[in-house]
């Protein structure tokens, strides 16, 4: 799943103090540490617990330690393929049964694959718990890969590849620049799959992954709302710690070669305007360096008054808007800044005018009050994800699988508030560099070039 563009500018005029006095009005049990609990069961598998009885509803979150990093050439895909089948039906469950079985109880759910995780997320009433872990227990035990299944949600797939990424200029840059970026780590394949593999899948392929990957053993349970503790660990127990642990697959240990040279893709396809898309090689997100980019990405790209808007949209009126992310990463990964160019601008033009600014960045300390408004900004965003119980089940479990340790989610305000513009122009120095970096160029074409790439 991509990351969308941030939508924090909301409260890009707020100062830290009058954010900081908001939440004071919060629950404590919000932001204090001591809350969460860590549990262990029989069998290994661990278990973080969050109590909030604010309203009797639960967010079941379960974090499974597989993506495409643990594909190989040939299977690509099969963890967002599985994402589809644990939908599709267990022993107990037959398909369909699982949505309509929690949707009857009053919930609801959905999920989402990257190239690290797979991620499980159920939203219920209290009293929808036991049938809940109930549910979730039997596609871990006994998930049904029947073939005829398998069948029918590989032409689901192939219709999302050819919806979502194939008909998608955006999407198709993406996968130009990851393929053109790596040339040895597995985040070189998308999460969905190349469309040979997903032709290609053998039944044996999809037992195998579901076997190697999907042992009980390789998840972490995050629950956060209003629960009866003692009968909480009890059910988690009967039904999750009964579940017989096996051996997990290898993790990746290939580590991705240094650039040291830029590399450039130009997509031919047919469009109306051109795009620019840029990658630079960065950092595991555990790394410091990552929350130093965060505040330098807010400064250069979010919203009518970030660096590039004011250059690129208002100042040269060459681009309709820019945008720059990084995604969570076991492995060192990419930021990524891609810009829509205005009908009849060339990508030259748009890489000059965007690395023209990034250099500015490097070479001259951002302002105090660009620096303030963007630890506000992303002070804002965290606050507001921990408001709700989902939010707080979603960054607990992230933390702890991203950052090794749930309980530094507690010091990631400090860390912000502790950067400063000599960190901006250090962290920018040192990653986003010429040889670096991995340009995709989308050129508009008439229909009869489209599809090319070089």
């Amino acid at each position: 799943m991509r990351s969308t563009p941030r939508s924090w500018t909301v409260l890009a005029s707020w100062s830290l103090s009058l954010v900081l006095i908001f939440l004071a009005a919060a629950p404590a049990q919000a932001l204090d540490s001591s809350n969460v609990e860590e549990v262990t069961l029989s069998n290994g598998v661990r278990v973080l617990l969050w109590p909030d009885d604010t309203i009797p509803n639960l967010a079941v979150y379960t974090f499974w330690k597989v993506g495409s990093r643990n594909e190989a050439p040939g299977i690509t895909g099969l963890a967002h393929f599985f994402e589809h089948m644990m939908f599709n039906g267990s022993e107990h469950f037959p398909p369909g049964e699982f949505d309509r079985t929690m949707e009857a109880a009053g919930g609801s759910n959905n999920a989402y694959t990257s190239a690290n995780v797979t991620v499980y997320q159920d939203w219920v009433p209290a009293s929808a718990l036991e049938i809940t872990l109930d549910l979730e227990a039997d596609r871990i035990r006994a998930l049904s890969v029947d073939p005829e299944l398998v069948e029918s949600e590989r032409g689901v797939v192939m219709s999302e590849r050819r919806r979502s990424v194939e008909d998608d200029n955006h999407s198709l840059m993406w996968e130009q620049l990851m393929s053109s970026a790596y040339m040895a780590h597995p985040y070189q394949w998308p999460v969905i799959g190349w469309r040979s593999d997903i032709e290609n899948w053998r039944q044996q392929d999809v037992e195998d992954f579901h076997r190697t990957w999907y042992a009980v053993n390789n998840a972490l349970f995050v629950i956060c709302g209003a629960y009866d503790r003692d009968e909480l660990i009890g059910l988690l127990e009967e039904k999750i710690g009964s579940i017989e642990a096996r051996e997990v697959g290898r993790d990746v240990v290939t580590v991705e070669p240094e650039q040291r040279g830029e590399r450039r893709v130009e997509l031919r396809k047919e469009a109306q305007m051109g795009s620019v898309l840029v990658g630079w090689h960065v950092p595991e997100t555990a790394h410091e360096d990552i929350r130093v980019l965060e505040l330098a990405d807010l400064i250069l790209s979010s919203g009518e008054s970030s660096r590039l808007y004011r250059r690129l949209v208002d100042q040269d009126q060459i681009a309709l808007w820019a945008w720059g992310d990084t995604d969570n990463n076991f492995d060192p990964g990419l930021y990524q800044m891609l810009v829509q160019s205005r009908e009849g601008v060339d990508g030259t033009t748009i890489e000059a005018a965007l690395y023209e600014e990034i250099d500015r960045m490097k070479n001259e300390p951002v302002t105090d009050d660009e620096l303030q408004k963007a630890k506000n900004m992303l002070v804002a965003g965290f606050y507001r994800d921990m408001a709700t119980i989902s939010g707080r089940a979603n960054q607990l479990g992230s933390f702890e699988i991203f950052h090794g340790d749930w309980r530094k989610l507690f010091d990631v305000v400090g860390t912000y508030e502790s950067i400063q513009a000599e960190d901006i122009q250090r962290v920018l120095s040192t990653w986003l560099t010429a040889q670096n970096r991995t340009v995709v160029t989308l050129i508009p074409t008439q229909d009869t070039e489209a599809g090319n790439a070089r």
